[in-house]
């Protein structure tokens, strides 16, 4: 499983880094793509490489790939937050008392997955403020009020998914395969964390369908 999992986190930063390269080289219309393709690339892969190439510079796209788009983007917010507070909190474990540990929380992991909340939450407003702001022309007030609106709901079903799947991971599979506890110092720890992202994929997918059509979240 170690080894699986150093290979997937290679394939993963080497797909992060040449969508970095390609936006650099070719910077998306929606400035605030330009982070989402990179950031998403660490779970998704080569499956994130063939699907900005095919479909990433499209004027307008078919509804389940707006679909699929703007889940992505509220995606990238979570990858983004669990790669900061997990890795704090592995350096910094005593941040956690602030989020529940020792008082609402005796287990490590449940404080970190609040934090990774919370963290998540303030990266998903700032990427859908800078996503729907300049769409429609609100000023900063108005723009965050939004963003809020917009990003809730997806981002909480797409922490659903992710934490289902890392429950799964903790309590199951990690237990049987490894024998031992695993940690974001361990590679274990954040191949289970990609296939984790894309069970959150699945379970905000449904929501941003919702969302888009509904008008709270722009079509991408």
């Amino acid at each position: 499983m170690h080894t699986l999992a150093e290979f997937s986190l290679g394939v993963g930063i080497a797909s992060a880094l040449y969508l970095f390269a390609r936006m650099l080289r070719h910077p998306p219309k929606m400035t605030v793509m330009g982070f989402v393709w990179p950031l998403c690339g660490l779970f998704a892969g080569p499956l994130l490489i063939w699907f900005e190439r095919r479909w990433g510079r499209g004027e307008d796209p078919p509804w389940a790939v707006s679909v699929a788009k703007g889940t992505l983007h509220c995606g990238a917010g979570c990858t983004l937050a669990d790669i900061l507070a997990e890795t704090l909190a592995l350096f910094v474990p005593a941040i956690l008392t602030v989020f529940g540990l020792g008082w609402l929380w005796q287990d490590h992991l449940f404080a970190a997955w609040t934090f990774d909340y919370v963290l998540a939450l303030a990266i998903g407003i700032a990427f859908q403020y800078f996503a729907i702001a300049p769409m429609r022309d609100l000023g900063v007030g108005e723009g965050l009020r939004a963003a809020a609106k917009a990003d809730v709901l997806s981002l909480t079903s797409w922490q659903i998914g992710m934490y289902g799947t890392m429950a799964l991971a903790h309590f199951v599979v990690f237990p049987r395969i490894v024998g031992a506890p695993v940690d974001a110092g361990m590679a274990e720890f954040w191949l289970a964390m990609q296939v984790a992202m894309l069970g959150g994929f699945l379970t905000a997918l449904p929501v941003n369908h919702w969302l888009i059509k509904s008008g709270i979240k722009e079509r991408m």
